[in-house]
């Protein structure tokens, strides 16, 4: 077959993905053969036998003991981390586990863990878990399939309202077949790639205990819910520490997906006000694990003595995981920030390249792609096989057809030798003249009515003042009446969720997987806009829900990834955010009793999961008196 053959087959290939998934309708299918699995991989086979002794990238002799100890952010007063009320503790969920579970260096693939086999069709429509039956909740009763059963209806009926929403168009019924089986049909037009893997991923938590304490998943509560993971709440300080002990009677410790991890007897948690705080108290020795994620901290404030003398250890770790998407969201809910125009005349202002030089050190590299660093990235102009399931969309007026044939939309570029670009400075100005905000005499921008530009940053880090500050002062010189607001975690927390959503932008993520499943429609879709604690922007683009369909519909990782490359083009063209930076290692500190695999596994660094203690170190530290 020639290339262009090829190209021609591939193409119609992708015509044909797209109008399936605009039609939904499926066609009926011949019997298909059950396969019976210790796991299942969205494409091909799964690189683990059934009788894998342990995860590859694990040290299955670490020792068990320690501590690991590490820092957060402002506060907690709910031990719920499934509902909008109140802020839930980091770990709150640590104790809930899944039916199925992922690995950090296989994309695509969930294993057993609750369950000892798992059965479905070649076409995916259902599948049975087979429960293990040794599974103990951490107070020592047995879990079933009915507390399974339970866990998923109150998910479908209480919770976050973006994540019920798409369960519901998944699961058409979900039955107990024996106390230790649960089987769920899938709708017959969904796509049923993805779904096996997403209802094994719902966390399994105790029915009698739930019922008992009489619990409410959409209410903000103290009383964890109960679970079978290894490490349970102990010492809880409301708002200022918590810990999580390994319980030593966990089910599951001996089994290969376990084997190496949850290594550390105690994690602990100490909150603080603002970052400047916590990064003293490491240098006290209040915690012993960081996560640096300040450029000029990592390049001018790790010089204190414990460094210097090796009790703290400096490294950056290498990492092959996508960038997060961080970014500068508009509220796409307010009326000002629905014009193209306005928000293109915002994004034009920010100047990486002076803050990358001036501000962090030359550390970070510019995201331009919702797939940041990884092969699903949009680049160039569409190929081929992105055209033909762009061109449907060209043709019913849901996107202009400069998307067929313009490279993709890439973040803006500036100078790096001034704050302000004078040539986006100029850009900026013509778009806002065009979109009717004119300059007065006093320099700001007035539409028609009258109105003022406004735009409020709002913020959370104390931290993030110095990136945004320049940013405000860009936006004033082109006419804008910008300002950084930054307020305490408890009130942001308030203005970004549901339903307030009192913001004009904020910092967050534009979010993604590599193998993207239904979770898309949290992430992007019209539906959840609303609703959703992930689709922060409020994005509602007919386009964008159409191609999360052709996404859904791919039957291979090659379908999977053109479909993807044409959602990132058109989520780009969007034009909802203002993109941030990003870099493919983690910069980390530690006080010197703390070992990892190497190498670490490319897709987490894996702290509390597979790192372990060093008893010989950590106690010397202690004789002398490192810690307080």
């Amino acid at each position: 077959m020639t290339a262009g053959r090829q190209a021609a087959r591939r193409a119609s290939v992708g015509g044909w993905l797209l109008a399936a998934a605009l039609t939904l309708a499926a066609a009926p299918t011949r019997a298909e053969t059950v396969i019976t699995s210790h796991g299942i991989s969205t494409f091909g086979e799964l690189e683990l036998p059934a009788d894998y002794p342990h995860l590859p990238f694990v040290n299955p002799d670490a020792p068990k003991g320690g501590e690991m100890s590490q820092w957060a952010m402002g506060g907690f007063d709910s031990m719920n981390p499934f509902s909008v009320k109140g802020r839930a503790a980091v770990g709150s969920s640590i104790m809930l586990e899944s039916l199925l579970t992922t690995t950090y260096d296989e994309i695509g693939a969930s294993y057993c863990l609750l369950c000892k086999t798992m059965e479905y069709p070649e076409d995916r429509s259902w599948v049975i878990f087979h429960l293990r039956d040794d599974i103990r909740f951490s107070d020592g009763t047995p879990m079933t399939a009915e507390d399974v059963m339970f866990s998923y209806e109150t998910f479908l009926t209480k919770g976050l309202s973006d994540y019920r929403t798409v369960l519901a168009q998944e699961v058409e019924k979900a039955e107990v077949l024996d106390p230790l089986s649960i089987k769920f049909t899938f709708k017959a037009d969904f796509p049923k790639r993805d779904l096996p893997q997403d209802v094994g991923g719902l966390p399994v938590f105790s029915k009698a205990h739930y019922v008992a304490n009489k619990l409410d998943l959409e209410e903000s509560s103290m009383t964890p819910l109960l679970g079978s993971g290894a490490y349970v709440p102990d010492k809880i300080d409301i708002g200022k520490t918590i810990t999580y002990r390994r319980n030593p009677d966990y089910w599951a410790r001996d089994l290969p997906v376990m084997k190496g991890q949850s290594n550390f007897d105690v994690l602990r948690y100490e909150y603080f006000a603002d970052p400047n705080s916590a990064f003293e108290a490491f240098k006290a020795g209040t915690y012993a694990f960081r996560i640096e994620t300040s450029s000029k901290q990592w390049a001018e404030q790790y010089d204190f003595p414990s460094i210097n003398d090796g009790t703290v250890v400096k490294v950056e770790l290498p990492s092959g995981a996508k960038a997060s998407g961080q970014a500068f969201m508009f509220n796409l809910r307010r009326t000002t920030w629905q014009d193209p125009k306005v928000r293109e005349a915002i994004r034009l202002m920010f100047n990486f390249d002076w803050s990358n030089q001036t501000l962090f050190y030359g550390l970070y590299e510019r995201i331009d792609s919702v797939w940041e660093n990884s092969w699903l990235e949009a680049t160039g102009t569409p190929s081929p096989e992105e055209v033909a399931m762009l061109q449907p969309l060209v043709d019913q007026g849901l996107l202009p057809a400069a998307i067929l044939t313009d490279p993709a939309v890439m973040a803006p570029t500036s100078g790096a030798d001034r704050q302000l670009d004078r040539k986006n400075l100029r850009a900026a100005s013509a778009l806002l003249d065009e979109a009717g905000w004119v300059a007065g005499d006093d320099g700001k921008r007035r539409n028609a009515a009258g109105k003022l530009l406004t735009l409020e940053i709002l913020n959370s880090n104390p931290q993030f003042d110095r990136v945004i500050a320049p940013y405000v002062e860009n936006l004033i010189a082109l006419g804008v009446d910008a300002r950084l607001e930054t307020i305490d975690q408890a009130q942001y927390e308030v203005r970004t969720r549901n339903p307030a959503y009192d913001f004009d932008m904020i910092t967050d993520n534009a979010r993604s997987g590599y193998f993207s499943g239904p979770e898309l429609k949290q992430f992007y879709g019209s539906e959840t806009a609303d609703v959703s604690v992930f689709n922060i922007m409020g994005l509602k683009s007919p386009a964008v829900d159409r191609l999360i369909e052709v996404v859904l519909a791919a039957k291979s990782k090659d379908e999977l990834t053109v479909s993807t490359k044409a959602l990132d083009r058109v989520l780009r063209a969007e034009g909802f955010w203002v993109p941030q930076w990003y870099k493919a290692s983690h910069w980390v500190a530690y006080y010197d009793m703390y070992e990892h695999p190497d190498p670490l596994p490319p897709y987490a660094l894996g702290e509390t999961g597979f790192w372990w203690y060093n008893a010989e170190n950590g106690e010397a530290l202690k004789a002398r008196g490192v810690f307080q």
